[in-house]
């Protein structure tokens, strides 16, 4: 299944929820709605956030029969499915339901950068490692450093005003 994410923002294109959701009914794909993180330059506010929760139940309501799929436990995504559907519709709910206890997930930049979780500032340059001539093993343990300074959830910070008000990188450079 290929998926689609999409971020609800209240009146902005909450409206287009129904449709992503048929669109999932009538194809093979999973429609990822995902809750509307602070990143640098996205002006951040909860305003503009819409809880996976809300979402979830709205939908329910209006196109009913969702049921929840298993998915694996490391999944940072919750997936429902309608029966006969040929596709799903998840929702990752990082900021009002997070997930971190269960994440197992890195991320290598473009650029060549480590990023133990997504809402860190703190970066690896394994680039800059391997230019410098790192040995596999050297590399190995850059990576097994950072891994064991990862936060039990959201990087350690406290809430996502906090993520906000943390200098980081655009999701658009980040990748994921």
């Amino acid at each position: 299944r290929y998926p689609n994410p999409s971020s609800p923002t209240p009146g902005v294109n909450e409206h287009e929820v129904d449709a992503f959701a048929a669109l999932a009914r009538a194809r093979p794909i999973d429609v990822r709605f995902i809750e509307f993180m602070p990143f640098d330059d996205n002006d951040w506010s909860d305003s503009k956030l819409v809880p996976s929760a809300e979402l979830l139940a709205a939908l329910s309501q209006r196109q009913p029969g969702l049921r929840r799929l298993r998915t694996d436990a490391h999944d940072v995504a919750r997936t429902y499915s309608w029966p006969g559907a040929e596709g799903s519709v998840s929702f990752i709910s990082s900021m009002t339901e997070p997930f971190c206890g269960g994440c197992n997930r890195l991320r290598l930049t473009a650029d060549g950068s480590l990023k133990v979780c997504l809402f860190g500032g703190s970066e690896i340059s394994l680039r800059d490692a391997m230019r410098e001539g790192a040995s596999d093993a050297q590399l190995l343990s850059l990576v097994s450093s950072a891994l064991g300074r990862k936060h039990a959830r959201h990087a350690g910070l406290a809430s996502p005003h906090d993520i906000a008000r943390t200098k980081n990188r655009p999701m658009t450079t980040i990748g994921g």
